[in-house]
């Protein structure tokens, strides 16, 4: 068994890789890390809309539930819900069943503190280790001393009404036309939801999960979807969440995707005109696009940089005292309201920025000007050790020095997939495409 936790809790293909058998030992091994030293412990459970997901969570609550913990059950709800509620009820630990933005055959689970964060290496270093040491000496009580499942019932309409919570403009979203592209996942529901009761007109799209087309061809990953419903609806913006809805992509009224290097751009600006970023820092990776450092530092906003990964950028956030930071997938997070990165929080921001400027949101995004870009992924059988291949780094280092002060060079593997990313940035689109293809074919030879 190689290492189970990755950069986003456990991930694998479901009844493959994350069997229900190993979903029952992580709750065993979770329950007794996480949850043993309260009195009466108390577990929130949540998943998106994966087939799979049924399988799991019923081999994940028996683990659970076999070591004298209760579970909390909150249903579909997305990730960013289950860091929230987890707090709201006041349980020992929160698990989200999900893979994100993978395909529908991957699931993962991953786990909360009862603070709502996720967990630190260490901690996952000590479930692992009970998993591969065996759990069956775990804690086994009988009788009355077996947990009970409880299903939260208001878990949707407590996670909406703080949300509505956050939004701060003095006019609601009247007069406002949204579409929402719910990518059949976890948000199919409560993002229709949330924007209605705020008063917006809500076109939705992509809110008809049936197990197997979560994220086939729309939300995050696919905005083209999003982008002709805002230009046939003739939309003011458009909003496009990932599978379990931590990430979001926009769409202008002239169809114009936004990423998440413009949402952080028009908020951060914002924020920083109004003194609402305090401290004026901004945490984002190394992928994002120079324009955004430009467009932030030209009004004295400072830019950490961290390596790609939603808990890298809370680690930097946390280490710099930043209250904003984030991806440009999209995957952004407000510590001033969550503790994970929320899309519905995030797109909701947003719309806070245009009501209270008036402004249109492709004129918002005109504060960033993006500098070309490509990214490629290679799809490899076995990714590791790739990078530390001779002639592999020895292309890198040649290209980097080729691009010079005004452009930047990022080969990683992915955190969740058999995949490595090539990003190249710069001021010649065209010499950006002869180094990522340089990289490439040095990453293929190296494979052989």
């Amino acid at each position: 068994m190689g290492r189970l936790f990755g950069t986003d809790g456990v991930r694998g293909v479901a009844n493959e890789e994350l069997t229900p058998e190993l979903a029952y030992k992580l709750g065993r091994a979770g329950s007794y890390v996480l949850a043993q030293e309260f009195d009466h412990p108390r577990i929130l459970v949540g998943k998106d809309t994966r087939i799979s997901g049924d399988m799991l969570e019923a081999a994940l609550i028996a683990g659970i539930l076999s070591t004298g913990a209760s579970v909390l059950k909150a249903g579909i709800v997305p990730t960013p819900a289950v860091a929230y509620l987890t707090r709201r009820y006041e349980a020992s630990s929160g698990v989200v069943i999900s893979a994100s933005h993978n395909p529908m055959e991957d699931n993962g689970i991953k786990f909360f503190s009862a603070n709502g964060y996720k967990l630190p290496d260490e901690t996952e270093d000590r479930i692992e280790e009970l998993v591969k040491k065996g759990v069956d000496d775990l804690a086994r009580p009988v009788g009355d001393g077996i947990g009970r499942v409880y299903e939260v019932a208001e878990a949707e309409t407590n996670y909406i009404d703080y949300l509505k919570s956050c939004y701060r403009a003095p006019r609601d979203l009247s007069g406002l036309c949204v579409v929402v592209d719910c990518a059949n996942g976890a948000a199919y529901s409560v993002a229709p939801r949330l924007w209605e009761e705020l008063g917006a007109k809500v076109i939705s799209i992509s809110n008809h999960p049936n197990g197997i087309n979560i994220n086939d061809r729309c939300g995050s990953t696919y905005p083209e979807k999003l982008r002709r419903a805002v230009l046939e609806h003739k939309a003011d913006f458009g909003v496009a969440y990932d599978g379990d809805a931590d990430r979001v992509i926009v769409v202008d009224e002239r169809g114009n995707v936004l990423d998440g290097d413009v949402i952080m751009v028009i908020c951060g600006l914002h924020w920083q005109r109004t003194k609402k970023l305090v401290p004026p820092k901004v945490v984002a990776t190394v992928m994002s696009n120079i324009g955004l450092d430009i467009a932030l530092r030209r009004e004295k906003v400072e830019v950490e940089y961290c390596q790609v990964g939603d808990r890298y950028v809370l680690e930097k956030m946390m280490e710099t005292g930043a209250r904003m930071g984030g991806e440009q997938s999209g995957h952004i997070i407000l510590l001033d309201y969550a503790t994970t990165g929320d899309g519905l929080l995030s797109g909701l921001k947003l719309a806070e920025v245009m009501r209270e400027t008036g402004l249109p949101l492709s004129e918002l995004a005109l504060e960033m000007e993006r500098l070309p870009q490509i990214l490629v992924n290679v799809d490899l059988k076995d990714k590791e050790g790739i990078l530390d291949n001779d002639n592999v780094k020895e292309v890198i280092a040649r290209v980097e020095a080729q691009l010079g002060e005004w452009g930047k060079v990022l080969v990683r593997p992915s955190g969740t997939e058999p995949k490595i990313r090539i990003m190249a940035q710069g001021r010649d689109e065209f010499m950006l495409k002869e180094v990522v293809e340089e990289i490439r074919k040095a990453i293929l030879l190296a494979q052989k």
